[in-house]
């Protein structure tokens, strides 16, 4: 999924249709370093493990 805009209201549309195609709840996310990740999982998953990956390559 690519999406246009990089801040927090982009990012929990982001993770809103991610999540509406699966038919568990995660255990974990692990996202890249932008921080507007980082706000929608406070808002919209504050119970699953969070990890950040940098990019190694």
């Amino acid at each position: 999924m690519v999406q246009d805009r990089r801040n927090a209201t982009a990012a929990k549309r982001f993770f809103k249709r991610l999540l509406a195609g699966l038919k568990y709840k995660p255990r974990r996310l692990i996202i890249d370093g932008l921080r507007s990740y980082g706000a929608a999982h406070r808002d919209l998953l504050p119970e699953v493990r969070h990890r950040t990956r940098l990019r190694t390559h």
